[in-house]
C-alpha cells in the first residue's frame, strides 16, 4: 500500500502478478554486485549536498500536502465493520453505520455483505428511493463495491469505500471536514543527513515468497516478499525485506531503536522503485509514518521480525506531536 509521494509516482491497485515483478527485477540473483562493491559506488556523497537536501525537503513538502489534501489520510473519519446481511447506514443513531449528524438522511439504505472466501465475498449497496448517491460520478441505486478499489460512494462531503483487513470487511468513511484534518499540527523531521541515503544490494528470491504479516489491529494480511536488500550503515551490515506494491514501487516497513522514542512506535516506511541491475537505493531521509500515526481509523501493516533493525536510524519523520503529548 502506498501512502505518500515517491520519486516515481506509484500506481497502487493491490498486489500485481508475481511474474511482472520477476520481469522487472530481471536476473538480480546472478548479476547483483557484492555489498563491498556497492559500498565503493559513487552515491549521495558524490552529489551536491545542497541539491540533495533541497530535493528531500521538496519531497517532504509534497508528502505533507498529500496528507492534508481533501482525500488524504487525515480525512478518514470512520471504520465500520460489516456483519453478514444488511448493514443499514445514515444519520439514525440506532443504525449499523452512523454518519455525521446532518450530513445525510436518517436512513440512506444498506450494505448487503455476503461473506465468502477471499475472492467470493461481496458488498452490494442498496440505496433507498429518493436518496441520491453517486458512484464514480454516476447516480446509483444498487451497485457492488470492490474492496480497496476506486469504487466510492459520494454523499455530499462524505466518501464511503469498502476496506478489507485480513478476512474482515468494513466501510471506510472520508470527510474533508474531518477534525483531524482541521487540527493537524504538521509533520516533524530529523535534519537531512546523507549518511542515511544508502545504496543496497538487492537479492531476489528464485520465487517471491508469500508471507503472513500482522497489521496494527491484529489482522493477518497475506503479501508477497520478492527478496531482500543488504546494506551497510555505520559499519554494520543489515537486511530489509520489501513487500510488492506494484510494478513501479516496493515498500519497506521497518522498526529501529528510535521507534517509540523519537519516532512512531509501530513502524516507519520507505517507498522506492524496484532494483536495477541488482542495486536499490534506500533513502531513510524519506522514511515516513504510516497513517495510523495520525489516524485511529486506519489499518497499517507492522514490520516482519526481520525488519526490526538493532540500530538508531536518526533520519526521516519524527513521531507526530500527539504521540508525546506535546
Amino acid at each position: 500500500m502506498n501512502f505518500w509521494p515517491a520519486r516515481t509516482p506509484p500506481r497502487r491497485a493491490g498486489l500485481f502478478p508475481v511474474a511482472v515483478f520477476l520481469f522487472v527485477c530481471g536476473s538480480a540473483i546472478e548479476s547483483a554486485p557484492s555489498v563491498a562493491a556497492i559500498a565503493r559506488m559513487p552515491g549521495a556523497g558524490a552529489q551536491d549536498s545542497t541539491a540533495y537536501k533541497d530535493s528531500v525537503e521538496k519531497w517532504r513538502r509534497a508528502y505533507e500536502a498529500k496528507l492534508e489534501s481533501d482525500d488524504g489520510w487525515l480525512s478518514v473519519t470512520g471504520l465500520f465493520w460489516l456483519h453478514p446481511g444488511q448493514n443499514r447506514f445514515g444519520t439514525d443513531p440506532l443504525g449499523d453505520i452512523v454518519l455525521p449528524e446532518g450530513s445525510t438522511p436518517a436512513d440512506v439504505g444498506y450494505f448487503d455483505f455476503q461473506p465468502g472466501d477471499s475472492h467470493d465475498a461481496k458488498v452490494i449497496v442498496h440505496v433507498n428511493p429518493g436518496v441520491t448517491i453517486f458512484m464514480n460520478g454516476k447516480p446509483v441505486q444498487q451497485a457492488e463495491l470492490r474492496p480497496d478499489s476506486s469504487d466510492a460512494l459520494a454523499l455530499g462531503d462524505l466518501r464511503l469505500f469498502v476496506h478489507k483487513s485480513g478476512e474482515r470487511y468494513s466501510i471506510r468513511m472520508k470527510d474533508k471536514n474531518s477534525k483531524l484534518r482541521r487540527d493537524f499540527a504538521g509533520t516533524r523531521w530529523f535534519a537531512v543527513n546523507e549518511l542515511y541515503r544508502v545504496t543496497a544490494k538487492f537479492v531476489a528470491y528464485e520465487q517471491p515468497k508469500e508471507e503472513d504479516i500482522q497489521n496494527i489491529l491484529g489482522d493477518t494480511i497475506k503479501t508477497w516478499v520478492p527478496g531482500y536488500a543488504v546494506f551497510t550503515l555505520k559499519g554494520v551490515e543489515y537486511r530489509l525485506e520489501p513487500t510488492i506494491s506494484d510494478p513501479q514501487m516496493m515498500e519497506f516497513v521497518f522498526r529501529d531503536l528510535t521507534s517509540g522514542k523519537e519516532t512512531y512506535g509501530a513502524a516507519r516506511m520507505i517507498d522506492t522503485p524496484p532494483p536495477k541491475d541488482g542495486v536499490i537505493v534506500l533513502d531513510f531521509n524519506e522514511a515516513f509514518n504510516p497513517p495510523c500515526a495520525y489516524n485511529p481509523f486506519t489499518t497499517c501493516p507492522l514490520p516482519q521480525p526481520q525488519n526490526r533493525l538493532r540500530v538508531r536510524i536518526e533520519a526521516g519523520e519524527l513521531a507526530y506531536k500527539h504521540d508525546h503529548g506535546t
